[in-house]
């Protein structure tokens, strides 16, 4: 495509404050529809690169974690009878996967992909800096960072936040953007690239209050400094070539 079109698809790519959909991003563009999803994802995969190797917190600092899980939706049966919940294990389908995030207070925002919040662990202590404080909610999952961090929990069952500053409601908003991404633009995010929606709402989170001007300007910069696509070198119609 020419230089102006691509410019264009990150200008209008930007313009959305919790996503653009690949058909809509098609329409305005005037090409095909695969031609707009993968370069929705080329340009995920480059805001991405802002977000490689950072590390939130430090002394004095507190960071909110959360998870918030997205995909495998499972269609309720037609009759009473026949449904089961979802909720359960034996009832999915095994695609639902959790986002999680850490938000730095007055700071930045990172995400990423597990099977559940204890399989994060790992990312979390890499990516906190010694000294930080943690928030977290009541979920099992999160036990095991008293170990390593001074955590502070809430008890989202009966109540949102308490006097003395103990709430994750950075976290929350994150999700509730991401949220209304998916059931407003994207309607399916399930699978291996479930990360790059997150990563994607990361950066969004973290530059909602520049400009216009001034977002599709650190895109396109990212873009340029961007190497060969990990996810799409070789794509095409579905299969990879290199």
């Amino acid at each position: 495509m020419p230089l102006r079109q691509y410019l264009a698809a990150i200008a209008i790519f930007i313009n959305e404050v919790k996503g653009k959909s690949a058909l809509a991003l098609s329409r305005d563009l005037g090409t095909q529809y695969r031609t707009a999803y993968v370069l929705s994802h080329k340009l995920r995969e480059a805001m991405a690169t802002e977000l490689r190797g950072m590390r939130l917190g430090g002394q004095g600092r507190t960071v909110e974690v959360d998870g918030g899980y997205f995909g495998g939706y499972i269609k309720p049966a037609n009759h009473k009878e026949n449904r089961r919940d979802r909720r359960l294990a034996k009832n999915q389908n095994g695609k639902r996967q959790v986002v999680v995030v850490m938000r730095e207070r007055d700071g930045r925002t990172l995400s990423s992909v597990f099977k559940s919040e204890s399989a994060a662990l790992g990312f979390i202590a890499s990516r906190a800096l010694p000294g930080t404080s943690l928030m977290a909610d009541e979920v099992p999952g999160w036990n095991d960072l008293h170990g390593r961090f001074p955590v502070s929990r809430i008890d989202h069952s009966k109540l949102y936040s308490d006097r003395s500053g103990v709430y994750t409601n950075g976290a929350e908003e994150f999700f509730s953007r991401m949220r209304r991404a998916e059931i407003g633009h994207h309607h399916h995010i399930a699978g291996k690239y479930l990360v790059r929606y997150a990563q994607e709402s990361a950066w969004r989170e973290d530059h909602r209050r520049m400009d216009n001007g001034s977002q599709a300007t650190a895109v396109a910069r990212l873009a340029m400094a961007t190497s060969v696509s990990v996810d799409w070198c070789g794509y095409w119609q579905r299969h990879r070539t290199a």
